[in-house]
């Protein structure tokens, strides 16, 4: 049958990941005319490709893609700054008579989108500065004990080595004596803005390990290191949020010396599978409409299937 006329409901496809949410996503977006929206917090900068598993030049020509290379590495970029660009963008699609489909697995991101940010308080240079100090001297696992202390339920989905959010969910208990944590919880309690989906793709643990495992020796294969190489060279620093995140952090630690070869890469699969883990966590306590094998999704994810019940939770 002919598609209903836009809008539809906004429909996401979430998921840890290796999980399979591009290769669903394009045959989705064909299906239900629409045009996808990254919801990915590394793969907004340029430059970032291989580590942060941007859809290929030929599946962008394919289907529309929004929300990639806008920012540079060393360009701020927050989940305030991906709701408004992603609300500009979802008109626009709208406007031209298509369908929006929002892939990715970052929770903070389609949440700031969907139902806005509690109240925080911005950036504070001085603050920051004197964490990252901290850091330096008595270790990023010290600051990520500090957290535990004053925001257990932050921390936990926090990884010790992520010194970026470690800092930004310290900086917000400091600036507020409030948890961040709770900040978003009053965030998730609030009313949706439009009109939803939420499709979550899992699959069994030894599964989904097993694709990590193979989604990293491809990244290897596809030139993750002299990805690396080119960013430092281009004088971008390596304590840099992005060059902090999974992949490029241990190819640093490699071209320090900090690590052998073996070493990084075995450092880079456990890594992003508990970073699968830390995703699943997130979402489990969203509002996803349905938990579905990627294998089983694209009947699940008909225009049927989600537009009987128009509204989100």
């Amino acid at each position: 049958m002919p598609p209903r006329p836009a809008p539809f409901p906004l429909v996401a496809l979430v998921g840890p990941t290796a999980v399979g949410k591009t290769a669903l996503s394009l045959r989705l977006a064909r299906e239900l005319h629409a045009e996808i929206v990254s919801v990915d917090s590394v793969q907004v900068y340029r430059g970032l490709d291989v580590g942060s598993a941007k859809p290929t030049a030929a599946e962008r020509a394919e289907v529309p893609h929004h929300l990639i290379d806008v920012a540079d590495p060393d360009e701020p970029f927050d989940a305030a700054d991906f709701a408004r660009r992603a609300a500009g963008v979802i008109r626009a699609v709208r406007a031209r008579g298509r369908n929006v489909l929002l892939v990715g697995g970052t929770g903070l991101y389609l949440r700031a989108l969907l139902r806005g940010l509690a109240p925080c308080p911005g950036r504070h240079p001085a603050l920051r500065a004197q964490l990252r100090r901290a850091g330096e001297r008595f270790g990023t696992a010290a600051l990520h004990g500090w957290l535990r202390d004053v925001d257990p339920a932050a921390a936990a989905r926090i990884a010790p080595n992520d010194l970026v959010r470690v800092i930004r969910a310290l900086e917000v208990y400091a600036l507020t004596r409030s948890p961040l944590s709770a900040h978003h919880a009053r965030a998730r309690g609030r009313p949706a803005a439009l009109p939803y989906r939420i499709f979550g793709l899992i699959r069994p643990r030894q599964e989904l390990d097993a694709r990590i495992d193979r989604r990293v020796d491809q990244m290897i294969a596809e030139g993750l290191l002299d990805e690396t190489r080119a960013l430092l060279a281009r004088g971008y620093r390596p304590d840099l949020g992005p060059l902090q995140s999974l992949g490029y952090r241990h190819m640093i630690r490699y071209l320090r010396g900090e690590r052998n070869w073996e070493q990084a890469v075995a450092e880079m699969k456990r890594d992003t599978r508990r970073y699968a883990r830390r995703q699943l966590t997130w979402f489990r306590g969203e509002p996803v409409w349905r938990w579905v094998h990627p294998d089983a999704a694209a009947r699940a994810v008909s225009p049927w299937a989600y537009l009987s019940g128009g509204e989100g939770p």
